[in-house]
């Protein structure tokens, strides 16, 4: 697990340990650089020592030949059985690391090479043979990988940031991407904060050559497209307890200690009951959030630290409690900074902390409970989603109605917000439909916040034509159940909850690994009658029903709450100073994004509980402070400050 970077062009080479200093905290144990000077290619890495601690890992890797070279950020977890097949052929290997794995298995196989991975990866190839560079990514998206090519060439990195070493890149802000972020509280991908930066989308690879893409490609999907199985519930539970073991073993191979995030939620408790049987020790040290006055009516949350030590003394592993409240917001401005993209969600937090933590007792690699909600369904909307066949016979006037009303209910309960949400876009088509669920906020609201800049450049744009583009990849007769899930992993996964696993912790110089989604998983999940999934109110009802006899009955069906904090609660008060900074009427006109006094009104009315926009004001924050943070600067630097309030 490490940091690449790289390019392909007319670049300075001392642009290489530019780049790397900046993704110095994803690799502290080792680092090198590649410049090949008659193709204008620069491989830069950073490396996080997990298989083959000794120098034989050190990248940039050339093969034993000299044929090709490699940077790679990642783990195969299958490296072990792909080695044996390619020593049979003929290959000849000087370590014992899985990068070196990868660069045989390219000479033997060339791209195709990419759909026998099981792993977690970003990497970039370069052959000399047709003096071309691969760069791909993996099918779930769990390492991140961007890059931009204009008239000097192509660069990389595994983060944003990493660009920004290049003085010569457009810091040009993208409008699509500040609608996407006040919507979603995320942003789609290839989208990024700047117009001339992509994000590789997971699953799909670029090549290039002459110093620019000539081909791009999606090598992998998540497999919706495939007929529901016919299994029986008993079948199906085997299956899944099965094929979840087998992902963790697989997972847990490592040359260091391994621990785990254990939230006492399913996901991650069913992980750690797994993994313990494959810690080398019978020991599995385990890490969650204590959040300090964390539970109330308004929030809607489940306080977790009973439940994970429930899980603990259950299954016998050490937990480590990190404790945290509205203080954590000090690290906000680092945390944009690790995440190079203005997430709207405190989760960041919880998993930098846990990771330091981690870190601090000698643990490079976690796994974490990622993936179960989006595989098996484990979200409300996912529930709301089912109960429309209720609804949607009814005549069009009268979903209209209920939709005008839904506007009008005051967000004074978990629930009244729940049904307000459910009922806002009732009345429109089934596929914009199911994108709406996506919504923290209506597009209407959103374009009120506008300047008179951004709303000229927003004219036409409409924020739910990613996730319509994404939903037309699949056959019309998938179901709908099905298709959300389609968006959860494509876009809720990838885009908001991996990105800021990987960055967060690899900020600490952490390695998270996920085993549920392990591609075979994932297909199992995707084939499972829509019942094992959403039974009535029950969502992830066969993974539940797989852990009964594992796990305890009130974990198991305990209530779903999320990996966050109570930021509503903290932003009218323990926060209310970091609102009126950085909100403020001088900085939002300097910046000239947003109207001022639009925003003071939304300010105004959640504080006065006549809407539930905590989480858009937090977006308004997080896009502030990214301006700053990466606009503002005269340089991006590694060492960034907490936030200031006076």
């Amino acid at each position: 697990m490490c940091g690449i970077a790289g390019f392909f062009g007319r670049f300075d080479p001392d642009l290489l340990d530019r780049m790397g200093g900046l993704l110095a905290h994803r690799g502290p144990d080792d680092s090198g650089t590649l410049w090949i000077r008659d193709h204008g290619v620069g491989l830069s890495h950073r490396r996080l020592s997990i298989i083959d601690l000794s120098p034989g890992g050190h990248q940039p890797m050339w093969d034993a030949t000299g044929t090709v070279a490699i940077v790679f950020n990642g783990e195969i977890y299958n490296y072990r059985q792909l080695r044996n097949e390619l020593v049979e052929a003929g290959y000849r290997f000087k370590g014992l690391s899985d990068t070196e794995v990868l660069i045989n298995l390219y000479l033997h196989e060339g791209e195709a090479m990419l759909s026998r991975l099981d792993g977690i990866f970003a990497f970039a190839i370069w052959d000399t043979r047709d003096a071309s560079l691969l760069l791909a990514r993996d099918g779930v998206g769990v390492k991140p990988l961007y890059y931009a090519q204009y008239d000097r060439g192509v660069i990389f990195a595994s983060e944003l940031k990493a660009l920004l070493a290049e003085p010569g890149l457009s810091r040009e802000l993208d409008p699509q991407a500040i609608q996407y972020y006040l919507t979603y509280l995320w942003c789609p991908a290839p989208h990024t904060m700047l117009r001339h930066v992509q994000k590789l989308e997971p699953g799909h690879a670029l090549r290039l050559r002459e110093a620019r893409v000539t081909n791009r490609w999606q090598y992998y999907d998540l497999p919706y497209n495939q007929p529901i199985a016919q299994l029986s519930e008993a079948d199906a539970v085997a299956a899944l307890r099965t094929t979840l073991r087998a992902s963790v073993e697989s997972q847990m191979v490592a040359d260091v200690p391994v621990g785990a995030f254990l939230s006492g939620g399913l996901d991650s408790s069913a992980v750690v009951a797994m993994a313990k049987d494959y810690s080398g020790s019978g020991q599995l040290p385990c890490f969650t959030i204590g959040l300090r006055g964390a539970t109330d009516g308004w929030e809607g949350m489940v306080d977790d630290l009973p439940y994970a030590r429930r899980v603990a003394e259950h299954l016998g592993v050490d937990l480590h409690v990190v404790y945290a409240g509205p203080e954590m917001i000090e690290d906000l401005q680092n945390m944009i900074y690790h995440l190079d993209e203005p997430q709207a969600d405190p989760a960041p937090l919880h998993v930098l902390f846990i990771s330091r933590l981690a870190r601090e007792m000698g643990i490079k690699v976690l796994l974490a409970g990622t993936g179960g909600d989006d595989l098996f369904t484990g979200y409300r909307r996912h529930y709301a989603l089912q109960q429309e066949r209720y609804l949607t016979w009814l005549p069009a006037a009268l979903r209209r109605g209920l939709s005008r009303i839904s506007s009008g209910l005051p967000p004074l309960t978990p629930l009244l917000r729940r049904v307000a949400r459910a009922l806002r876009y009732i009345d429109l088509p089934e596929q914009e439909r199911i994108a709406s669920y996506f919504y923290w906020i209506g597009p209407a609201a959103v374009t009120r916040l506008y300047g008179p800049a951004l709303a000229g450049s927003l004219r036409d744009a409409t924020p739910a034509a990613p996730l319509l583009a994404t939903l037309a990849k699949l056959a019309p007769t998938t179901p709908a159940l099905n298709r959300m899930l389609y968006l959860e992993g494509k876009h809720f996964l990838a885009d908001h909850n991996l990105n800021y696993t990987d960055k967060m912790s690899m900020a600490a110089g952490v390695e998270v690994r996920v085993p549920l989604l392990d591609p075979a998983l994932v297909a199992l999940a995707a084939r499972l009658p829509l019942a094992f999934k959403q039974r009535g109110k029950v969502g992830k009802w066969v993974f539940k029903r797989a852990m009964e006899g594992i796990l305890p009955q009130d974990v198991i069906y305990r209530p779903k709450t999320g990996f966050g904090a109570p930021l509503r609660r903290w932003l009218r008060h323990e926060l209310r100073d970091v609102v009126e900074n950085v909100l403020s009427e001088h900085s939002l006109r300097s910046r000239g994004l947003f109207d001022p006094s639009e925003v003071r009104n939304l300010v105004e009315a959640d504080r006065a509980g006549r809407v539930d926009a905590a989480y858009t004001v937090f977006a308004l924050i997080c896009i502030e402070l990214w301006c700053r943070t990466f606009l503002d600067r005269a340089t991006v630097s590694a060492s960034i400050g907490r936030i200031s309030v006076a």
